[in-house]
């Protein structure tokens, strides 16, 4: 068995386990997907599938062939390797826990 999106308008509006033969009787645009994918790479050592596994209200971009989510923030960038989002500076990399703002472009650190 696979997982499979099914894609309307280049968004995914559900995904499923099913053999591609069940897939093929089905309407609409199905796309396989991986669970075993995450940001360009196979977990298991396997080949990448579609860069991301494939989740309700995720991206599906034909041009790219890949899954990827909403943008969270408009000052983010799409890496086109792993199609995942990347803020225009980077997490600190310390134990402390931050959150994004936009507002200023930087990240604040959660203090409650």
């Amino acid at each position: 068995m696979s997982h499979f999106a099914k894609i309307e308008d280049g968004i995914v509006t559900s995904v499923l386990v099913a053999e591609q033969d069940f897939i093929d009787t089905q309407a609409g645009t199905w796309v396989q997907t991986s669970y075993n994918t995450l940001a360009g790479v196979h977990l298991l050592g396997g080949t990448p599938l579609r860069k991301n596994y494939a989740g309700v209200g995720m991206i599906y971009d034909a041009d790219r062939d890949a899954f990827y989510g909403p943008s969270p923030y408009p000052s983010w960038s799409l890496d086109e390797d792993t199609c995942t989002w990347n803020p225009p500076v980077a997490h600190p990399n310390d134990e402390l826990m931050y959150k994004w703002d936009e507002a200023t472009l930087t990240w604040i650190e959660i203090t409650e």
